[in-house]
């Protein structure tokens, strides 16, 4: 598209054209050829990538601080809701879709800068970079460090550490939020604040409070963490017929309370089997900071049903670890972190809880019957304790701390859109079939398991309480101090979307 036409588009190309000047590689149209392909790119859910999936307006995809301060204040000046994408995995699509009518996609992937200071035990990482490349940057500089964030490689840095992201060593280091200690953000002024600059209200509440209701993140500094040079994995499997419920039902006790170097995440599922037919399937997928003979030491004592030999341990260095977790397979180089591209995007729904009781044997019974019935909604265990137990709740937006033992993710893919109506009547009929068993008063969610079924706020009169709903949901007593700080960076909600923090007045 000719520059010049800009002046007859609608006001923030012609604002944003006047202070940045060209915007050939900045700003996509919907005429323009490269829209298409460059807002489907970090799509990573098949279910918001469908021709009656609400468009923005515009993409900006900015190379440079001084373009995104441009773009925040364009927006604000032409009244358009900017929607905020680092690397897309938000499981509702709410970083590049609307309930709006009018929006613009702010697209964070030029901006991915990434330095390690070894002698410092920091790294600097831009908002645009994927968890891959900064897991990559840090094992290129040091064998020793390493970072506890997510599993999947593909996740953007801003919303997965602004989000309060976890992974396999959260029980040892705590969450990404947890080892932060500098940001860079740009507010609803388009100034660049720092922490100092920011103060330490607004740095709390983007650390596990959502970085997008309050501006746009441009870099964390984190702290590394020490790894040993071999740490151990294993995968055991267990159907119904071999005695999945007692271990399901003893990992309950044992997950979170043993050696915090170990996680055991647990993965539950229907199963096919012949000649029985439906069986649940437990799968118990475990990480240990050490080497397999320290880790049979603990296995054999702690958890000795589990029955973890030598043959099921396998010794790897970090980053290994990284590749084996995210599924690859173990002849894959780590430079496959530093592939953007995911390959395969289906269709799928996520919805989370927490657990402050162990589930009574009896209704581990009565899940996986319910699970069987339903047909292929499955989920998973993530267990807490170790240090998450130690930090106090109000450190971070993040709440779930001591006092929850673990938490669940409801899981549920599909390849044919024709599914979409059953699988989420799956994922929703099991969610309410749990009610008696997860966390009460409020029922807990996790902000990066992002679920709309939970509450959405139409910024209308009662907006704060629309937030209200989602907001206790994912912060408990921590949704009135993110909702205070919001009020005085950005009193005109300014930055808001479906599930973003509110203001105490209505906007």
């Amino acid at each position: 598209m000719l520059q010049s036409a800009f002046s007859q588009q609608a006001p923030f190309a012609s604002c944003l054209q006047a202070k940045i000047g060209s915007l050939t590689n900045i700003l996509y149209a919907p005429t323009n050829p490269s829209y298409a392909p460059t807002l489907q790119e970090f799509i990573k859910n098949s279910r918001f990538n469908q021709t009656t999936t609400p468009k923005p307006n515009y993409i900006v995809t900015p190379s440079t601080y001084a373009h995104v301060q441009a773009i925040v204040i364009c927006a604000n000046a032409s009244n358009i809701q900017i929607k905020i994408r680092s690397g897309g995995h938000d499981y509702e699509g709410i970083s590049y879709t609307s309930i709006e009518s009018s929006f613009i996609v702010l697209d964070m992937f030029n901006l991915r800068n990434i330095s390690v200071n070894v002698g410092l035990r920091l790294a600097y990482v831009q908002a645009g970079a994927q968890m891959g490349e900064l897991y990559y940057n840090i094992w290129k500089a040091s064998n020793k460090l390493a970072f506890p964030g997510g599993v999947c490689p593909t996740m953007g840095v801003g919303g997965h550490i602004s989000g309060g992201g976890y992974g396999a060593m959260l029980r040892k280091y705590g969450l990404t939020v947890d080892n932060v200690v500098d940001a860079e953000m740009v507010d609803v002024n388009g100034r660049i604040l720092d922490r100092k600059s920011m103060g330490e209200d607004l740095f709390w509440a983007i650390r596990g409070g959502g970085g997008a209701s309050f501006g746009v993140i441009l870099s964390y500094t984190v702290k590394l963490v020490d790894v040993p040079e071999i740490v151990t994995v294993f995968r055991v499997e267990r159907v119904l017929e071999e005695n999945a419920t007692d271990l399901v039902n003893r990992w309950q006790y044992i997950a979170p309370v043993i050696d915090n170097r170990l996680f055991i995440r647990l993965l539950v599922q229907p199963v096919t089997v012949k000649p029985n037919g439906k069986t649940i399937r437990a799968s118990f997928i475990a990480m240990f900071l050490g080497n397999s003979q320290e880790l049979l030491g603990v296995t054999d004592k702690e958890f000795p049903e589990l029955g973890v030999n030598k043959n099921d341990a396998s010794e790897m260095s970090w980053i290994e670890s990284v590749l084996y977790l995210a599924n690859f397979d173990n002849k894959t180089k780590p430079e496959i972190l530093l592939n953007r591209h995911s390959d395969t995007v289906g269709f799928g729904k996520r919805k989370s809880d927490y657990f402050q009781t162990p589930v009574p044997k009896a209704g581990l019974d009565l899940i996986f019957k319910k699970m069987m019935e339903l047909g292929k909604i499955g989920f998973v265990w993530n267990p807490y304790g170790g240090v998450m137990a130690q930090i106090p709740s109000s450190a971070t937006p993040f709440p779930h701390r001591a006092g929850f033992l673990w938490k669940m993710q409801y899981s549920i893919n599909w390849k044919d859109a024709e599914l979409e109506k059953d699988y989420l009547n799956q994922a929703r009929s099991l969610y309410d079939f749990m009610t008696p068993y997860a966390s009460k008063s409020p029922r807990g969610a996790f902000l990066n398991y992002r679920d709309i079924d939970i509450g959405v706020n139409h910024n209308g009169a009662n907006s704060y309480a629309e937030g209200k709903v989602y907001g206790e949901k994912y912060f408990l007593g921590n949704f009135d101090r993110l909702v205070k700080i919001k009020t005085a960076v950005d009193p005109q909600n300014f930055f808001r979307n479906e599930q973003s923090i509110p203001t105490f007045s209505a906007r």
